[in-house]
């Protein structure tokens, strides 16, 4: 919860890969809060009282909308969909005017990557923003299990990183000031 509300505020790509991460943690411990305060929260030896009290309801408000809304098993929470959404919206946004020449090259720099995921997804076929999140997801998970990627495969997760994060550095910034006004849109 501290992290990620530190997350939050400073990068949102970085706040949303870890709210998936969060999610699977969630799964691995089942869905139980006495597991999950025993591996995860109990670790943290620096935390008061007050601010483990705190972490334990965040968990285990996650886990009673997991329940909810139908992720126990897999998929996101509807929160973290909302960001997914509002980050594709923006994306689009930026695409659509000419102001944000450096954002549509490095989208077009990306491109072809998006195409080759999304084609070997099948029938799973996600928005281009969506794909590069589960990329870059993806790349964590390996680099958690110690497993190696190919330098294409490098290559490719270092272009979304750099589309992402630019992204990212938009939403923030259009969140204080708002980049685009009613007759943009």
């Amino acid at each position: 919860m501290i992290i990620a509300s530190q997350k939050r505020k400073e990068n949102i790509a970085e706040y949303l890969l870890y709210m998936w991460q969060i999610e699977d943690m969630i799964r691995a411990n089942d869905l139980e809060i006495d597991k999950i305060q025993t591996n995860i929260i109990d670790r943290f030896q620096d935390l008061t009282p007050e601010q483990k009290k705190e972490i334990t309801e965040w968990y285990d408000s996650l886990i009673d909308m997991m329940r909810r809304e139908g992720v126990a098993e897999h998929g996101h929470l509807q929160i973290n969909r909302n960001i997914l959404g509002e980050l594709t919206e923006l994306h689009k946004q930026l695409l659509g005017d000419s102001r944000f020449n450096r954002y549509q090259s490095l989208y077009y720099k990306v491109l072809p990557y998006i195409v080759e995921l999304r084609s070997k997804a099948g029938a799973v076929a996600e928005d281009e923003i969506a794909t590069c999140f589960t990329a870059l997801y993806g790349m964590l998970i390996l680099k958690l299990q110690g497993k190696e990627v190919s330098e294409e495969t490098a290559r490719a997760i270092s272009e979304i990183t750099t589309l992402v994060a630019t992204l990212s550095a938009y939403y923030h910034k259009n969140e204080n000031e708002p980049l685009f006004t009613p007759s943009d849109l």
